[in-house]
């Protein structure tokens, strides 16, 4: 389902154990009647009325939290830069061979740098990526798998040495390197493009219309997996780029935490949430997660000020909240 909301004025991979690969073979279909724009768009009265509750709550206090969070979350991203400067092991990226690449992982592990879970799920993970891209037939696989899972491996590494903060909004990370890329790259093996394809693609045209208009455009799915941000970028790259790299989704807790999933959701433009169905898995910090929420609820009132595109997966369900268009 696609929605337009009209602007006031004027959107991983594998868990610590991995799953099975998913197929090669990709549907990016959106569902539109085959009436008029009119009723494919459902468009509100010129001031939105998405998130009621939460655009007439942004008074001065709280915009004076969310500067206050923004400055908090600026500052440990700052932290973290610095130390990403330090001289760190280049076990995975100077690895030549698979060999190399696995002894790179005990070796971290047996210096106490790695959790055993975690070095497990990478050992786990590059035997599965392996497999899906031999399967795949394309030419070079092997050194394909070398060369995507030393980075995969690299950078799931550092994040174990120093992890990632995510901002309530987290805009992908482009330099100096750039995370949405690295994810491009590595799915890009695990589609079948000759058998896959992307439906109603005259739907995106009409999409550009109403973002010049002044209006949002919001995408409602029934689920979310790891790997979709990087499946709808791909089949969208040659025909609708721009939509491709802007996208901004609605990102549960397990991909902003788990090491193994990070690298893919730092290179992609996220609305950071705590699911409300695990939202007491850990009573000591659930209030901190409803704040978090909070936050989270009112940087997307504020992007909805301004055209955007949002790919939201089953929101009301996951924040507990009532969202009218």
């Amino acid at each position: 389902m696609i929605l337009s909301t009209p602007g006031p004025s004027s959107a991983f991979l594998a868990a610590t154990k991995p799953s099975s690969p998913f197929p090669r073979v990709s549907k990016l279909f959106f569902l539109a009647p085959s009436h008029s724009l009119s009723s494919r768009f459902r468009s509100t009265a010129r001031r939105s009325t998405a998130f009621p509750g939460v655009l007439s709550s942004l008074n001065l206090h709280a915009m004076a939290e969310l500067v206050q969070d923004k400055e908090v979350f600026a500052s440990a991203e700052a932290d973290s830069s610095k130390k990403k400067n330090r001289t760190r092991s280049r076990s995975f990226l100077d690895a030549a061979t698979e060999q190399e690449l696995l002894s790179g992982i005990s070796k971290e592990a047996e210096a106490g740098k790695l959790p055993s879970n975690v070095a497990a799920g990478m050992k786990e993970l590059y035997q599965n990526y392996k497999t899906a891209v031999l399967q795949s037939g394309i030419p070079n696989a092997h050194e394909t798998v070398l060369e995507n899972m030393a980075v995969a491996l690299d950078l799931i590494f550092l994040d174990v040495e120093d992890p990632f903060i995510f901002s309530p909004y987290h805009k992908a990370l482009r330099k100096p390197l750039d995370y949405y890329d690295f994810g491009q790259k590595y799915i890009r093996p695990l589609i079948d493009f000759r058998n896959s394809y992307v439906g109603n693609v005259n739907i995106f045209n009409e999409i550009q219309e109403k973002l010049q208009q002044g209006h949002n455009i919001v995408f409602i799915s029934n689920h979310q997996t790891e790997a979709d941000p990087a499946v709808i970028a791909l089949l969208l790259e040659t025909s609708s780029p721009h939509i491709a790299e802007n996208l901004i989704y609605v990102a549960g807790d397990r991909v902003v935490t788990d090491p193994l999933c990070k690298p893919f959701s730092m290179g992609r433009n996220l609305i950071c949430v705590y699911s409300k169905k695990h939202m007491n898995d850990d009573p000591e910090h659930s209030e901190e997660k409803r704040k978090a929420n909070i936050r989270s609820l009112k940087e997307m009132a504020l992007l909805l000020r301004y055209p955007n595109y949002f790919f939201l997966n089953c929101l009301t369900k996951s924040l507990g909240v009532k969202i009218i268009f």
